[in-house]
């Protein structure tokens, strides 16, 4: 989906200029419902001026009218010729000089809350160098004692939806590598549970001495049991000789 050219700006002049409905405005500006809801009481994009889509030919004022009057409506981007190729950015994130400093919070808040992130999808969302993770992973970066996690949407340094988006990818990746390392013939032994419902009883005795739960001792071999037992006699032993000549 084509997004406005800035997107968290349009988002504050909808906001401050218009009723649409929070989920409205994030999904024309490809935000998360929070950050609009954040920028409403001024936690979000503080001090950045509202840019008029209307004025800069981006949304028609009817569309907008359309929208309020209705909140299930979407509203449509008009075709802008200077957005095309917006979303086909690659590599790390460009990170204003004002907000590099925040770069190691951001990356510590990451490699704590959401492990599952690999080094390139975490360059990605902040901007940053895969040494620079590394030293924040192995806690030998120059200041991490004075370094404290936080939320890089908080920061300003990603978006909401961003974030979402690289941790439930990098969840299934994890999920379908841990599936890869079971072998196929574990595989084989897994059965669902209405199969080992199914299955027929395992005798608890084995065949070869079944019969014994019927086994019971005659009066003779109680007595014989009862009787004690010499241990001298169990160590008198014949000798080897003894035994042959018997």
């Amino acid at each position: 989906m084509a997004l406005p050219l800035m997107a968290k700006a349009t988002a504050v002049w909808l906001v401050d200029n218009t009723t649409l409905s929070f989920k409205q405005i994030a999904d024309f500006c490809g935000l998360h419902e929070l950050e609009v809801n954040g920028i409403a009481d001024d936690e979000v994009a503080i001090g950045i001026k509202g840019f008029d889509p209307i004025a800069n030919n981006q949304l028609d004022a009817e569309e907008i009218k359309k929208a309020e009057a209705d909140v299930a409506h979407k509203l449509k981007l008009k075709f802008y010729a200077a957005a095309e190729g917006e979303l086909k950015r690659k590599g790390p994130r460009y990170t204003p000089l004002s907000k590099r400093q925040d770069r190691p919070s951001a990356i510590a808040w990451l490699v704590k809350f959401h492990p599952e992130l690999t080094d390139p999808q975490i360059s990605k969302l902040v901007g940053t160098t895969k040494p620079t993770i590394t030293a924040i992973r192995e806690r030998s970066h120059w200041n991490i004692n004075n370094i404290q996690p936080v939320d890089p949407v908080a920061l300003g340094m990603c978006k909401q939806v961003e974030l979402d988006a690289a941790v439930a990818k990098a969840a299934a990746k994890k999920a379908k590598d841990e599936d890869a390392v079971m072998t196929d013939e574990e595989r084989m032994k897994l059965v669902s549970v209405e199969q080992s419902l199914q299955a027929d009883a395992e005798p608890k005795i084995p065949a070869s001495i079944s019969g014994l739960e019927n086994f019971s001792l005659t009066p003779d071999d109680e007595e014989k049991s009862a009787e004690p037992v010499d241990a001298d006699s169990l160590f008198n032993l014949p000798r080897a000789d003894e035994a042959e000549d018997k």
